[in-house]
């Protein structure tokens, strides 16, 4: 199904090529359709690059995904989980509407609104509950109801004594009943039973083992990885390889890999590199690396090979690893229809594919300079850090060269073909079974970005906005100063802001009112762009130094001490030489292009107070 977050490429899809509208005809290779001109019926070829969306319906206005009500979000996810087999349906007739409608106690028309505006907009945001001001008791005690009901189903239902649907029914009107709310019909409770994964209630009510004999893939095959982008895995290694600087030469230590592979195929989906421990912030840059066309990423090094995987998975495999686990990832993917499966504990099969690329590709980097090889016997007398001459850079390069022209072009024997080749066959089809069609791409890519970055919930004061001691103001900002909490109307109201760990020089903030993201600067411009790393190294100097409170210029006097001594080092240190490294990859990573915030205007006498304690980048602990 595509909608209008995303460009389709199929049969009849309409689009606009040099400004005049046409139709697809058929694509004719990954990366060219040919077109039909809907006026002229002249039939051209077109790249896919130099296409253009029709302008697409009005769609809502999204909330941040973080900012939802986990009760409006559950009920959103509710939504899509009734209407889910009648989407995608060129045929849906208003006979399977109303049936289903009918096993849900709903009518009709409810469906036929949530289908036009999942339809139209693809995302799970579309299908939140609009609540009115009239209706707003009637609002709290539908959500006291899906309370008890949730409760029930977790406490009594899934469960290894495997109590009867009856009996859950009873449950739930037995605790309505006490608690002085009429119970809703038997119904509503047996099809909110009915939305549940059928693995996971196997799983809770007759234990693990016998789920994965009913749900486990048999040998040489994976559950569900029937087409490319069916099911995508993604794991982190830190790879056996040093690497050297860009200024120096010289090393500066190991980095790590996040790696995602399309099942299916075997292709490389997409990676990301850095020398931070994996976490939030490399596994959504990875994400997105899969997800967007890598066409621009191949011509900005300069590499004329072809990778042309992209797309939203239908499913990604990960690891039970802590930084899979982040709200923001589970709420990201769900948005845009991704399905999370964990691997199972103590069950390695499960992640065989991805961790037999990673094995390739560290046989592979074992022909590199600097390499470290697998252990101390394997690398005997090889002196790692002397022969080590790539930079990061260079070895992005390296890495995207050997993905696109060596292993996606090289027989696999897994699939009994290179994966370039059953890819090109699962999108196109043979004489056994049809293509799944090129895949649709998502038009809003600074907005799959920010969707993928950590945040902060943050209230917004005289003086701005404070994130981990550091001050943030625009203008923008000015109408949400001391605003209280609609809610609790005693607090004042907190908004979200998205962080590039690598750069926090900016923040974005997302504007509740418009439902868009502006970039907020530093309240004082004159300090330096650094990342979150270097501002936890300069509050341990700055503490360090006896300072019994750590405030913005204290860090930042501590940070410039810092540089000092690093550039006086002259390079000869690797902890210098990553942290050198480290501000260069920030500095350079692309910057999502939201709305502009008007000019930074701060009053003299406004002045910069300290906010109490907050953890900052919670979800990134680990990555430090």
């Amino acid at each position: 199904m595509t909608t209008s977050a995303q460009m389709s490429f199929a049969p009849g899809a309409e689009v606009l090529f040099l400004g005049r509208p046409h139709s697809i005809a058929q694509a004719v290779d990954f990366d060219e359709v040919l077109l039909r001109d809907l006026e002229t019926k002249q039939v051209v070829r077109a790249k896919l690059a130099d296409l253009q969306m029709v302008k697409p319906l009005p769609v809502a206005p999204r909330p941040d995904l973080l900012s939802v009500d986990e009760s409006d979000w559950s009920e959103a996810e509710r939504r899509k989980a009734i209407i889910l087999p009648l989407l995608g349906q060129r045929r849906r007739t208003r006979k399977q509407v109303v049936a289903r409608a009918g096993e849900f106690g709903l009518h009709a028309n409810t469906l036929y609104k949530w289908l036009k505006a999942y339809e139209s907009d693809g995302l799970v945001t579309a299908l939140l509950p609009k609540l009115q001001r009239k209706d707003k008791g009637a609002t709290k005690l539908q959500a006291e109801i899906e309370a008890i009901i949730e409760d029930v189903i977790k406490t009594e239902y899934l469960t290894m004594q495997k109590k009867s649907k009856q009996w859950i029914c009873k449950e739930v009107g037995r605790r309505c009943t006490a608690a002085g709310i009429a119970p809703p019909h038997e119904n509503t409770v047996r099809n909110r039973l009915k939305t549940l994964p059928a693995e996971m209630t196997v799983a809770k009510r007759q234990g693990r083992k016998v789920a994965e004999h009913e749900f486990s893939p048999v040998e040489g095959s994976f559950p569900g990885a029937d087409a490319p982008l069916a099911v995508v895995q993604i794991d982190h290694t830190k790879l056996d390889l040093i690497l050297v600087d860009d200024i120096h030469r010289r090393p500066i230590g190991r980095p790590w890999i996040t790696l995602a592979i399309d099942v299916f195929s075997r292709m490389v989906a997409g990676f990301y590199v850095s020398f931070d421990p994996p976490g939030a912030l490399s596994t959504g840059l990875c994400l997105a690396h899969a997800i967007l066309p890598k066409d621009a990423w191949l011509a900005k090094r300069g590499i004329d090979g072809t990778w042309p995987c992209y797309g939203l998975p239908r499913k990604l495999h990960m690891d039970n690893a802590r930084e899979f686990r982040g709200q923001m990832l589970a709420r990201a993917c769900k948005q845009y229809g991704i399905d999370i499966e964990w691997r199972p504990v103590a069950r390695p099969h499960f992640g065989a594919h991805i961790e037999r690329l990673l094995g390739t590709l560290s046989t592979e980097i074992k022909t590199l300079p600097g390499t470290t090889f697998s252990n101390v016997k394997e690398r005997g007398d090889y002196d790692s850090k002397g022969k080590a001459t790539l930079t990061l850079s260079e070895f992005e390069e390296w890495l995207t060269t050997y993905i696109a022209k060596v292993y996606h072009q090289r027989m696999h024997s897994g699939i009994g073909m290179p994966p370039l080749a059953m890819y090109r066959k699962g999108i196109f089809g043979d004489n056994s079974r049809p293509g799944v069609g090129l895949p649709a791409r998502i038009q809003d890519e600074d907005r799959l970005r920010l969707d993928l970055m950590p945040f902060e919930e943050r209230a917004v004061r005289d003086d701005g906005v404070v994130i981990d001691d550091i001050h943030y103001y625009s203008d923008v900002l000015r109408r949400w100063i001391n605003t209280p909490d609609p809610q609790k109307p005693k607090y004042k109201r907190k908004f979200m802001f998205r962080s590039d760990p690598r750069d926090i020089s900016v923040i974005w903030f997302y504007d509740p009112e418009i439902s868009q993201y502006y970039a907020i600067p530093y309240r004082d411009t004159s300090h330096p762009p650094i990342s979150v790393w270097e501002l936890r190294e300069a509050k341990k100097a700055a503490k360090t130094e006896g300072r019994q409170h750590v405030d913005e210029r204290a860090i930042f006097e501590a940070y410039e001490r810092m540089r000092e001594i690093e550039r006086s080092a002259q390079g000869k240190t690797a902890a210098a030489r990553r942290a050198q490294q480290r501000r260069k990859m920030g500095l350079e990573a692309p910057k999502p292009r939201v709305g502009v915030a008007p000019s930074v205007a701060v009053a003299d006498d406004v002045p910069l107070t300290t906010p109490p304690s907050i953890q900052p980048f919670d979800d990134l602990d680990n990555m430090g």
